[in-house]
């Protein structure tokens, strides 16, 4: 059975103060029903994974650079990241798609150089709005996905999110069919190209506004493993309500 899974992504924010966060969720989920995951800042991941080292969060990166090392100034490659203590990173979310104008050819090799160097390769796939009312989410998901997705991926070193574009931050979430239809899809292709045994263990997360008042009803929906979280992870209570909802929902499973 897939392990649930609630990962934090901070984006740009938090500073050395907000590492307290940790030891409040570390409290509050001691008994180790899910797995969790806080992604801080390149800034603070460091000194996050040696406050959470005594408990059960992981600590991801953000992002990393498809090379081991080089003049890439202002980079960070996967192999600086498991050194930092990261046992993950976060790969062609859709702010980095479109703010930095990465392709799926780089998010495939970012997501090699993540799985070689030793980190889980959480790798984004999500549809435009404009793509959605068009009809072509499944297109475009699978396109990102086929070509994103490494060879070599399996379930203990890749996890895909699916995160929609016009619900990141927007306080608008797609409906549970909606979820469930791009999650299936998203299952049966990476059974096809992975093998079912391979590709149905390779954990799926939704990601884009989730919030404690609906990831219930978000994580009842079949192939959803679990979440990644914006905004809604920068608070231990935020945060500690959608954990408690993926606790439920595995002991329910």
């Amino acid at each position: 059975m897939r392990r649930k899974l609630a990962a934090g992504n901070w984006k740009m924010n938090g500073d050395a103060a907000s590492l307290d966060m940790l030891d409040a969720l570390a409290e509050g989920h001691p008994g180790g029903l899910v797995d969790l995951l806080i992604c801080p800042p390149f800034t603070l991941l460091g000194a996050a994974a040696t406050r959470a080292d005594a408990s059960l969060i992981a600590i991801g990166g953000q992002d990393c650079h498809a090379a081991p090392s080089g003049a890439h100034t202002g980079d960070i490659s996967a192999a600086m990241l498991k050194d930092a203590g990261a046992r993950a990173v976060i790969l062609g979310h859709s702010e980095r798609r479109s703010d930095h104008g990465e392709t799926n050819d780089m998010v495939r090799a970012k997501a090699h150089a993540a799985i070689g160097a030793g980190l889980t390769a959480i790798i984004c796939v999500g549809e435009s709005l404009a793509e959605r009312e068009a009809g072509a989410t499944l297109e475009v998901i699978g396109a990102q996905l086929a070509a994103s997705l490494p060879d070599g991926a399996t379930g203990g070193n890749t996890v895909v999110a699916y995160e929609p574009c016009w619900a990141i931050g927007t306080g608008l979430t797609p409906s549970t069919g909606q979820i469930g239809e791009v999650h299936d899809f998203i299952r049966m292709q990476l059974e096809q190209r992975l093998g079912e045994e391979t590709g149905g263990a390779v954990r799926l997360l939704y990601g884009g506004s989730v919030k404690g008042a609906n990831a219930a009803e978000i994580f009842a929906v079949r192939n959803v493993d679990g979440a990644l979280v914006g905004g809604a992870s920068l608070k231990a209570e935020d945060f500690s309500a959608i954990v408690k909802a993926l606790e439920a929902e595995a002991k329910a499973s």
